[in-house]
């Protein structure tokens, strides 16, 4: 457990805890001891209405509290030797407070509350250490080296940096490292997120977890599997939980100069009342106003409010992970989004076709598509559903690696292949054109002659300008993050309305850029992949497009949005924020009554039945509060709202 969950011990990384990690909510120590002290104490409260001997009430009532405090007690006592409080120090000293003076229900009540809270908070770390193992597994169990002149079948962790790894069309890449020959088209989706295959050759660096295309590569290993991306992506995430775990949540910032205060005001209120007067007196004074200060209200405020704003945020389209990530959500000022799958559908389709003169689009079409039928190339994808009617499949189809396709079409020699390999020839200027739109470009030749360009992209989805708008109408400042290349990065921001760009990022770099952000304001990242789990966890808050995102995507982000739809992440901040607005009344009013009972405690105004009574009705109006963060407006319709058309600026980093 964390500092912030009144536990003692610092956070645990992935590793020290595999083996004990609970994968059931049920599992959960501190739920299971929530369950028992539940059950006991509703069977006290059953007992002492059907009129039972009050021994049996009185001692059900005991043993709930004692499976209650179980959770938190004796971690709170360790932290206290250690100089160190927060809200779980109140709940003990309340619950102390609370037995002295004969309210042993009120003490379990405390306890079963709180370890409610506790146990979720466990359950959320265990699900994002399982989500961390998950992504070593992107790399193989085997991996072919030279050595010797001969090849060998070894583990990725027997790899040395300067070994000669040979790597076979379709094998994901073992470690890190530099192509010495071969050429290929490289899916790194895995690493950068990015849909389109990227052009590899002698000199190229490639990173573990890469998918080899149709070419077979010779790899110098640069590190080893101790120190490639993958692990670099998994230390990032354990770091950067930790960090959010050792942080304060609202009640423990609230606590922490609230116990001290009602300590010493009680210790002072008993003995100087004993030299004035009756000591007895005096020191059951200093309970009550023990009692008087005992967080019972300001225990339920936030999680009333949590439950309510979680289940309604589910309605929404929004898995929100516990409390603190809910109090996050509430507190965020700026968002970074990812672009592929999250600003876009990571989908590649058409956008352009150019033609020479005489030469139609359907045309050009159908020859690529006959080259590309068999193919499994994203491009091919696209270039195939945009194509009309039937297509006949080209003979003698061979891939040039690294470059296109040749093939024969009605005895024709047709080629399709990237500007370079082919000669744009009276075409250059669209193809240019179509290069700084951010799209990929691809040339068809027909018996020796260019006749056609075609330019595929990855579009924003239909949403993506309506919800930027919104972002910026709220006062979020938005920010776009991607692995793509400068020139599509900025094309596709612009259209969005966005203001900041940062591109040609690897996982990394990212986690590095919202380490920036956050340094100037509160800052939630919105990604979908493997990775972006780097500054998923960095971010003050992580959001993941949870329905099609990665397993580690959803288990590193603090919130989820389970559909498709990007219109439900302003729609959910809007929630957070109105839910963090009655937490904060409810710690208010909380506070308000501490702060009135506890002087009519000391002078004797109030006796301890009339502080309870006043304590339940205060739990009572704070339930009422905390109920209305539950009510949930349907996702609207934004078709209306018009874009505000907002520069790119660029803020590249490599």
């Amino acid at each position: 457990m964390s500092d912030a969950c009144c536990g003692g011990d610092e956070p645990r990384t992935a590793g020290e805890v595999e083996e004990h990690e609970p994968e059931r909510l049920w599992q959960v120590t501190e739920l299971r001891a929530a369950a028992v002290a539940g059950v006991l104490l509703v069977a006290g409260y059953a007992a002492e209405w059907a009129g039972t001997a009050p021994l049996l009430p009185l001692l059900l009532k005991a043993l709930a509290l004692a499976a209650g405090a179980y959770t938190f007690v004796p971690d709170t006592l360790t932290r206290l030797a250690k100089g160190k409080i927060g809200v779980g120090t109140l709940m003990t000293i309340a619950a102390v407070g609370a037995v002295l003076l004969g309210e042993v229900g009120e003490a379990a009540m405390l306890a079963f509350l709180y370890s409610i809270s506790e146990g979720l908070e466990e359950y959320s770390l265990a699900r994002t250490r399982r989500g961390l193992r998950a992504l070593l597994s992107l790399v193989p169990d085997e991996a072919t080296v030279l050595r010797g002149g001969t090849e060998l079948v070894v583990a990725p962790s027997e790899l040395r940096v300067g070994d000669r790894m040979v790597v076979k069309p379709g094998e994901r890449i073992a470690t890190d490292g530099v192509i010495r020959s071969g050429r290929t088209a490289l899916d790194v989706s895995a690493i950068t997120g990015e849909s389109v295959p990227v052009e590899a050759s002698p000199g190229s660096e490639v990173f573990a977890g890469s998918i080899n295309g149709t070419g077979a590569l010779e790899i110098e290993v640069t590190t080893t599997a101790e120190d490639n991306s993958l692990a670099r992506i998994v230390r990032i995430v354990e770091a950067e939980q930790s960090r959010k775990g050792a942080s304060q949540r609202l009640a423990d910032r609230i606590a922490k100069p609230l116990v001290p205060g009602v300590m010493v005001a009680a210790v002072l209120i008993a003995g100087i009342g004993s030299l004035l007067g009756d000591p007895a007196t005096w020191i059951e004074r200093a309970l009550v106003v023990l009692v008087a200060a005992s967080p019972c209200a300001l225990a339920i405020a936030i999680p009333v409010t949590v439950v309510a704003a979680i289940g309604a945020a589910s309605k929404l389209g929004a898995l929100v992970k516990g409390g603190a990530a809910l109090e996050a959500l509430g507190r965020i000022r700026g968002v970074a989004l990812d672009k592929t799958g999250t600003l876009t559908r990571n989908q590649p389709t058409v956008v352009d076709v150019a033609t020479t003169d005489g030469i139609s689009r359907e045309h050009v079409l159908g020859l690529a598509a006959a080259l590309e039928i068999r193919s499994e190339h994203p491009l091919a994808q696209a270039i195939l559903a945009a194509a009309d009617g039937d297509i006949s499949s080209a003979t003698d189809v061979a891939a040039v690696t690294g470059a296109g396709l040749v093939g024969q079409i009605d005895g024709r020699t047709v080629r399709l292949g990237r500007p370079g390999w082919l000669e744009s020839g009276p075409l250059t200027a669209d193809v240019q054109r179509m290069q700084r739109s951010g799209s990929t470009a691809v040339l068809i030749e027909d018996g020796g002659q260019v006749i056609g360009a075609i330019a595929v992209r990855d579009e924003l989805r239909p949403e993506a300008r309506e919800v930027i708008t919104l972002l910026h109408h709220s006062g979020y400042h938005v920010a776009m993050l991607t692995g793509d290349n400068h020139a599509t990065a900025t094309a596709l921001a612009a259209e969005a309305g966005i203001d900041t760009v940062h591109a040609e990022l690897r996982p990394e770099d990212k986690a590095r850029i919202v380490g920036e952000l956050r340094g100037q304001r509160s800052t939630a990242m919105v990604g979908d992949g493997v990775n972006d789990a780097p500054a998923l966890a960095t971010a003050d808050l992580g959001i993941a497009m949870g329905a099609m995102g990665t397993d580690v995507a959803i288990e590193t982000a603090d919130v989820a949005l389970m559909g498709e739809d990007l219109r439900h992440l302003p729609h959910t901040l809007d929630h957070a924020r109105r839910a963090r607005r009655i937490m904060l009344q409810n710690v208010g009013f909380s506070l308000a009554v501490i702060t009135v009972l506890m002087p009519l405690s000391l002078f004797g105004v109030l006796g301890l039945a009339a502080v309870v009574l006043v304590h339940e009705v205060a739990e009572v109006v704070i339930i009422a509060n905390g109920v209305r963060a539950g009510r949930a407006k349907p996702l609207p319709t934004l078709a209306g709202v018009q874009p505000a058309t907002r520069p790119a600026t660029t803020a590249a980093s490599a």
